[in-house]
């Protein structure tokens, strides 16, 4: 490897906090089991709190954010890798805690690295990321708790983001009649694109009000929006259908009542892909690969480069971002 190479790095000065672009060394990053080159990573909402001054996910400056990483390893103290190997790396506390994917080269714990599966390109692996596992792993558990795609529309909200731009292609793909809701008028042709039979605004799932029961309308809902939408959406789950909850872009707090859950048997399913297990972690990836697999991997993916880094994670934050930004390294 190079003894000096690039990494996006975030540091605090007062109570700001700014990413650049800088050179580092080996000895910079951790001492961890698999020393990975790194080949694309991808910018998440989560990174671009780790760039924010009021993110709280970091607690340690400076530091090189990055939830996702693919790349080859370069050294292996670890038998069940070796040199050569194509590799992913996602979740535990990479770009949290531990140094993450905004560099040429990483060091990463053996038991948080998953095989590239046959079928997947390095590139492919970051379009998808954490968002398109976290979706991927939502329509998992939607379907271990009985959803079929005879039982009506699934819906997902937050439609053109990371994980819905994701589930409605997942989804569409396997045959499900998908229900995207959107607050972006202009985005209406996107989301049919990736498969979406029928777009609904914002509004048409929350209004202001939430109601302990409403309408029986979805058989199943995939939602990284959480808060109050959620609560209103639970009422209009079909009888013994299920919601799998993985984010909360519209706020932690849920005020519902329990008549979803015990007249109509609804499931609130929560999605963490983050320690997820890893026997779990890695069939739902062999299902990235195959049945799961997006087929509309460019309409989804802007591709930048590391010197992009900084302005991607502020434009992250602003809720503008459309499919997945991915990071050529």
């Amino acid at each position: 490897m190079n003894k000096r190479f690039k990494a996006v790095i975030v540091e605090q000065t007062g109570d700001s906090v700014q990413s650049s672009v800088k050179e580092i060394d080996r000895e910079t990053l951790p001492k961890s089991d698999v020393l990975i080159k790194v080949e694309y990573t991808g910018v998440n909402y989560k990174d671009g709190l780790a760039a924010s001054a009021d993110g709280k996910i970091v607690n340690q400056y400076p530091f090189i954010p990055g939830i996702d990483l693919a790349g080859t390893v370069v050294e292996s103290g670890d038998e069940r890798f070796k040199a050569g190997d194509a590799v992913i790396a996602t979740s535990y506390e990479i770009g949290v805690s531990h140094f993450g994917g905004f560099s040429e080269y990483a060091s990463i714990p053996a038991d948080w690295i998953v095989p590239l599966p046959e079928g997947l390109t390095l590139k492919e692996s970051m379009i998808i990321g954490t968002a398109g596992f976290t979706a991927a792993l939502s329509i998992s558990r939607l379907e271990k708790n009985g959803l079929r795609k005879e039982d009506g529309e699934v819906l997902v909200t937050g439609a053109t983001g990371g994980v819905g731009s994701l589930a409605v292609t997942m989804l569409s793909g396997l045959g499900y009649k998908v229900a995207a809701s959107t607050g972006k008028q202009s985005e209406h042709d996107y989301l049919k694109m990736l498969g979406a039979e029928r777009i609904i605004s914002r509004e048409a799932v929350y209004n202001g009000k939430v109601k302990a029961l409403d309408k029986e309308k979805w058989a199943a809902a995939v939602d990284p929006v959480g808060g109050e939408p959620l609560a209103a959406l639970l009422g209009q789950i079909k009888y013994m259908g299920s919601v799998a909850v993985s984010g909360l872009t519209a706020g932690g707090s849920v005020p519902t009542t329990v008549f979803p859950f015990i007249l109509r048997s609804v499931n609130l399913l929560g999605i963490d892909s983050v320690y997820c297990p890893m026997e779990e972690r890695k069939m739902v990836w062999e299902r990235l690969a195959s049945d799961l697999k997006p087929e509309k991997f460019a309409e989804i993916t802007e591709e930048i480069v590391m010197d992009d880094v900084p302005d991607a994670l502020k434009k992250i934050l602003t809720g503008t971002v459309r499919g997945r930004i991915i990071v050529k390294i």
